[in-house]
């Protein structure tokens, strides 16, 4: 073993006292500097004004001057950026109106009713037994109601229902109960004496063509109601004598005598009209116009498509009715099954004209019940029956004109032609023409007025006009920020790797190398089989 020389020697030990420094030193460099991350963000970032507010080029008053222009800016940005985030989430909307233009139109489905429920020449025994009280010409009991009878000492049927109301030989048949259902059906106007003309597009048509439907007038019908299996008609032309025209009888001589206020008289003459889509059912007593007799009246059409956004931009319902009776959503279909599920729960019993198999309601029934909580439902309870409009809908707009029927000429002719007085056919005779105004439909919708899309794009654009950003500056940012939280995390996860040294032993790394390199035979300081070119400690740590 050769000897170390006293300069050798001192070598060693500057080494061995600059070895932990030399250790640190290196763990630094395995982290960026934060200070240098940001000046190097600075210097390139393409926000304007950052570079010059930092600059150490420019004087303390030039950099405070950019300063101050750019939290300005970046001010004006954050207020008009939530300003349109706050507008965002009010959901806004607008309503668009086209007009579209078709080769051929569904024609929409006609619904009439006469005004008059019951005809009084039909009437039976039975029927005045059993719906009398509902008449009000009889009591509960079955006696008569002297008010009611004294009105009808001006009345042209006064015999027939004074002998029909005399009950003293009469017995009704035990365990009998009148079926409202078929009373109403059987006592209502018939079609097939009503319909005295029919034309649709200009040939002719029957009371075949027309669906019996019930509704609070009683027996009405339907023109192209889909219902009868036949396929929906359609138009190709607008204008008159392209729809439907339909001459009718309104038989006022058949009208029950008024002699009280009930809901099953009525003041008026003449027919309820209802035009509708074949997707809901009518709702004729609250939505339906009157046609007078002695008139012709024109109903000139227009379809309107309406389209409504759900909520929260709108407030449409967009979900499929939940009811055992209708299948499609509309508002007249949600009355319907409202009323219905108020008549169950009040009166135990649905109206004639109500869907479903639940029991009819008797007469007595309609006259205690039904009747005065249905008026009650329709006009006072506002909370009961809330049903929101359709996402989708379809709607006809109206303009009516009328002309009189029958001139002084014409009088005579249809008075032979259907056998009638001059006097009978201005009392009873009406015309109805439906026709679409033009080969057209109005659509109706409402869109959104402002998206996240638009949303980004002002932002976008006050950015670009502010502070002259972009998203690629936002990356920027991004890339920044992930530089930054990489050196701090990095250091931390290399301090808590750092080995702790005891008092005891009191030994770095080198240290350790040093006694290593002891045990081999060699120098410490020099590398076997290399000239002394460094120390190996240097060489390591």
């Amino acid at each position: 073993m050769e000897k170390t020389s006293p300069s050798k020697q001192e070598t060693i030990n500057r080494h061995e006292a600059q070895s932990p420094s030399s250790c640190r030193k290196l763990k630094m460099t395995l982290t960026h500097n934060i200070k240098d991350i940001t000046t190097a963000f600075v210097l390139r970032t393409k926000v304007h004004g950052l570079k010059h507010a930092f600059s150490p080029h420019k004087s303390k008053t030039q950099r405070l001057f950019w300063l101050l222009a750019l939290l300005v800016c970046l001010g004006l940005l954050f207020t008009w950026s939530w300003n349109r985030i706050l507008y965002l989430l009010s959901y806004p909307a607008v309503t668009k109106i086209y007009m579209v233009w078709s080769n051929n139109m569904t024609f929409p489905a006609i619904t009439f009713c006469n005004q008059n429920r019951l005809r009084v020449s039909s009437l039976t025994r039975d029927d005045l037994y059993y719906s009398g009280y509902w008449m009000d010409i009889l009591h509960l009991n079955h006696t008569l109601n002297r008010q009611s009878v004294s009105m009808l000492k001006h009345s042209r049927h006064r015999e027939r229902l004074l002998h029909l109301l005399d009950f003293s030989h009469y017995s009704p048949p035990p365990d009998q109960s009148l079926n409202t259902t078929e009373m109403i059906d059987r006592l209502g106007h018939q079609l097939q004496d009503m319909l005295l003309e029919c034309r649709f597009r200009g040939e002719n048509c029957t009371y075949k063509n027309f669906t019996p439907i019930y509704t609070r007038y009683g027996k009405c019908y339907t023109f192209n109601s889909g219902l009868d299996g036949n396929p929906l008609l359609t138009t190709l032309k607008g204008g008159t004598g392209n729809g439907l025209e339909i001459m009718l009888d309104i038989q006022q001589d058949e009208y029950l005598p008024v002699w009280g206020d009930t809901d099953e008289t009525s003041y008026e003459a003449g027919i309820k009209v209802q035009i509708h889509s074949q997707d809901e059912p009518p709702f004729i007593d609250q939505l339906g116009f009157g046609v007078a007799p002695g008139f012709q009246t024109f109903v000139s059409c227009q379809q309107q498509l309406l389209l409504y956004l759900p909520p929260p931009w709108g407030d449409c319902r967009s979900a499929p009715m939940d009811s055992e009776y209708f299948s499609t959503y509309s508002i007249t279909a949600c009355r319907i099954d409202c009323e219905t599920r108020y008549l169950l729960e009040n009166c135990n019993c649905r109206m004639v004209h109500m869907p479903g198999t639940s029991t009819v309601c008797t007469p007595e029934q309609y006259k205690d019940c039904a009747d005065p909580a249905l008026d009650f439902l329709v006009e006072k309870d506002n909370d009961y029956c809330v049903c929101d409009t359709p996402c989708n809908m379809t709607r006809y707009g109206k303009e009516l004109s009328m002309v009189k029927i029958p001139s002084k000429a014409s009088a005579k002719y249809l008075a032979k032609k259907f056998n009638k007085t001059e006097q009978y056919i201005t009392d009873n005779i009406l015309v109805l023409d439906i026709f679409f105004e033009a080969l057209n439909y109005e659509k109706i919708e409402q869109k959104k007025a402002y998206e996240v899309a638009g949303l980004l794009g002002d932002i976008g654009g006050q950015m670009g006009l502010f502070i002259g950003a972009s998203v690629l500056t936002i990356l920027e940012i991004f890339d920044y920020l992930y530089e930054v939280l990489k050196d701090k995390i990095l250091g931390s996860v290399l301090r808590k790797r750092r080995p702790h040294r005891s008092a005891s032993d009191n030994l770095s790394t080198c240290d350790t190398l040093r006694s290593h390199s002891d045990s081999l035979g060699f120098a410490p300081n020099v590398l076997p089989s290399h000239s002394t070119i460094g120390n190996f400690e240097e060489f390591a740590c």
